[in-house]
């Protein structure tokens, strides 16, 4: 079932330009469990709609995994 898309999400476009710039896939190490984009979208809906961190929809990746991205990606200035 896909989930419904929201007006904060990137559309194909804007996604072929961002994805080339997301980090590769670790060769070791637990693996990702949510794809990128969809972590992308819960950062834009988060910024966008400025809503608390627990509030994010449940149709997107958990809170706290969306979450450790934004705050790491903010911490290295990107």
């Amino acid at each position: 079932m896909e989930r419904i898309t929201y007006p904060t999400d990137v559309s194909d476009r804007e996604w072929e330009i961002l994805k080339i710039l997301m980090p590769s896939i670790p060769e070791v190490g637990r693996p990702r469990e949510a794809p990128w984009r969809e972590i992308v979208n819960g950062i834009f809906y988060i910024t966008r709609a400025g809503c608390a961190w627990r509030l994010l929809p449940h149709d997107f990746p958990k809170w706290c995994t969306v979450y450790y991205y934004f705050r790491l990606w903010r911490k290295m200035g990107v």
